[in-house]
């Protein structure tokens, strides 16, 4: 079931200021336009679609008796929501408008076959551990190289947020690890590690997907927040290999054989 999502109004009291892409030579202006109002379009769905999936989060938090993570994992939505507003915003600005069509959100896994508190750790492995670490690192990179400027004080924004939503994943994975009693024991842990196999293979898959190898942007497009695919995939795969296992074997133990 689809449904219409309306920016404006939000988008529009937000614009910033950015630089005309038709001043780019070889007539590629009207290209890197259209490019870049497709590419923030589709991240003003994916910011405000992941609104229902913190407070789905949230939700699982107060059902294990976490409210002080549940209430941190609510606000986590808002700023989803401002991120797509702020999305919309650079679309606007470019022309566009914050307006799609989307789909209904696929539901949060319940994953009622272990317990609430070890559902809730791998929903919080798979999104705040996974998705948004990597969202840091993409995010980041693509703000590097961009010049100074409106835009890139955008994205610091929407960077700092994500950074925030990353670390209370790890964090709160941390802490049911820890004491002599831990949250999670051996065996949850034994099992959260088959979850993570397969949750970072879907993760693997569904960002190579969204960072095609066909998109080679030229280097002044990343003004406007173009990157070129198959660097962004490499980071993807970097970020995986080199932050995301071995913080998980930091928390839940080594990877079983």
């Amino acid at each position: 079931m689809s449904a219409r999502l309306d920016l404006r109004g939000w988008s529009r009291a937000l614009q910033p200021t950015l630089p005309d892409p038709d001043r780019l030579p070889q007539g590629l202006g009207p290209q890197v336009r259209a490019a870049a109002i497709a590419t923030w379009r589709a991240r003003m769905i994916n910011e405000h679609g992941s609104a229902p999936v913190f407070e789905a989060l949230a939700q699982q938090a107060a059902a294990a008796g976490l409210d002080a993570t549940a209430r941190e994992l609510a606000g986590f939505a808002h700023e989803e929501r401002h991120h797509g507003a702020l999305c919309g915003a650079v679309v606007e600005a470019l022309g566009g408008e914050a307006v799609a069509t989307i789909e209904a959100p696929t539901p949060v896994p319940g994953h009622d076959e272990v317990a609430p508190i070890e559902a809730l750790a791998r929903n919080v492995i798979s999104v705040c551990c996974m998705s948004e670490t990597i969202a840091v690192a993409l995010i980041d990179a693509e703000r590097l190289q961009m010049p100074q400027g409106p835009l890139r004080t955008l994205l610091t924004a929407i960077l700092a947020d994500e950074v925030g939503h990353a670390r209370a994943g790890w964090r709160l994975l941390a802490s049911l690890c820890e004491g002599e009693r831990p949250a999670l024991d051996a065996d949850a842990r034994v099992r959260l590690w088959a979850y993570a196999d397969v949750a970072l293979e879907h993760q693997r898959a569904h960002q190579h997907a969204h960072l095609p190898l066909a998109s080679r942007p030229p280097a002044a497009a990343a003004a406007w927040g173009l990157c070129d695919g198959a660097s962004a995939r490499t980071l993807c795969d970097d970020t995986i290999a080199h932050v995301i296992v071995p913080g998980l074997a930091a928390r839940l133990g080594p990877a079983p054989r």
